[in-house]
């Protein structure tokens, strides 16, 4: 697909914060049991971490990236800056420390159940706010349309630090919370948008239901605009705040509404689609009422012979929404866009290998 049959592309710079890291990657027939020795079917060294993945998503996708990050001046390190520089990520804020290693993974793709397992080792140093200075801050937030948190080391002081400042200036904030951790809470109270792994938003808010989970969310944090649950096969589910002020003419559980919306899916739908409710006053037992919609997204049913590893498929997610909101999309286009992104990472081996790039046809439908 030619660039010039594409609608025009987002001129936005965004700035990420977050993890960095080599991942070793083995898949594997099945997964072993305690003291098997197994042989993998194949394997690949490749950069990764959460932050690392979403902005290659992001600059294959056209937008321009900067990330703000720790590595060391291992040869783990370098392999982290010189493959995300080769993607056109900007590392020119990254702290690179003379001591210490940088972080890598482990990740056993098992190809029996279609899953893989993370063994993560931090880097260390870690970041101190004192390795960033202000003046190095300000370059980076300049000009940026988002800032972008992977919630993978929100227990960082800095990561306040960048979120604080980003909120002094106005500047939109997309925060990832994948699982409970320190710090996090922090960064969601200055979030305008929210992305959450399916198990999150329950335990967080110690919920009965995701969707209850997100009316609470909306509550208790009157900065978001919306939050997306991520449910891998299941695509997503998202709630939007109502924020023209309308009067709402109707109140319905948010429960029985997202039955109602279900019901709704074409079954017989290969692609991802998005279905969504009107602005409606959305309302959870116990917890109370947001006005607001509900979307539902459905993922592309992948033919299980082409997934390959879903290493990454959130993040690359993530890095599609980012691209989404630059270009000013509206959700019932942003989620199929992100999901169709998603799968497509999922047909090889490792977070990245698969991520596509703006002119892959397969994404012509959804631009």
């Amino acid at each position: 697909m030619s660039s010039e049959s594409l609608p025009p592309l987002p001129e936005d710079r965004i700035l990420g914060w977050g993890l960095v890291s080599v991942d070793f990657l083995a898949a594997v027939a099945s997964y072993p049991k305690p003291d098997d020795k197994i042989r993998s079917t194949s394997l690949k060294v490749q950069g990764g971490g959460n932050a690392g993945n979403a902005l290659t998503c992001a600059a294959r996708l056209g937008l321009n990236p900067r990330l703000i990050s720790k590595v060391a001046s291992d040869g783990q390190g370098k392999s982290i800056l010189n493959e995300l520089e080769s993607d056109g990520v900007d590392t020119s804020f990254f702290i690179v420390s003379e001591e210490g290693n940088s972080p890598f993974t482990y990740v056993i793709v098992d190809s029996q159940t279609k899953t893989r397992t993370c063994i993560h080792s931090p880097g260390h140093p870690r970041m101190t706010p004192n390795e960033l200075s202000w003046s190095s801050l300000a370059r980076a937030l300049d000009g940026a349309r988002i800032v972008y948190f992977d919630g993978m080391l929100c227990e960082c002081d800095t990561a306040l630090v960048i979120a604080e400042e980003a909120t002094r200036k106005n500047i939109p904030i997309l925060v990832e919370a994948e699982g409970i951790r320190d710090g996090l809470d922090d960064l969601l109270k200055l979030a305008t948008y929210a992305i959450c792994s399916g198990k999150f938003p329950k335990a967080w808010m110690e919920a009965p239901s995701i969707p209850s989970a997100l009316v609470t969310m909306l509550l208790r944090l009157p900065n978001l605009k919306f939050v997306i649950a991520t449910l891998g096969e299941d695509a997503c589910i998202m709630l939007e705040r109502n924020i023209n002020g309308s009067p709402d003419s109707e109140e319905m559980d948010v429960e029985v509404l997202l039955e109602l919306l279900k019901q709704r899916k074409d079954d017989s739908a290969v692609l991802p689609t998005c279905i969504s409710s009107p602005v409606i006053q959305l309302t959870a037992k116990g917890i109370g009422a947001v006005s607001g919609r509900l979307f539902v997204g459905t993922a592309e049913k992948i033919p299980p012979s082409e997934i390959v590893d879903t290493t990454g498929a959130g993040d690359a997610f993530i890095g599609a929404a980012l691209y989404a909101i630059c270009a000013g999309m509206p959700p019932e286009k942003m989620i199929p866009f992100a999901s169709q992104v998603a799968a497509l990472g999922c047909r090889a081996l490792g977070a990245r290998t698969g991520l596509p790039h703006r002119t892959d046809p397969r994404l012509a439908s959804f631009l």
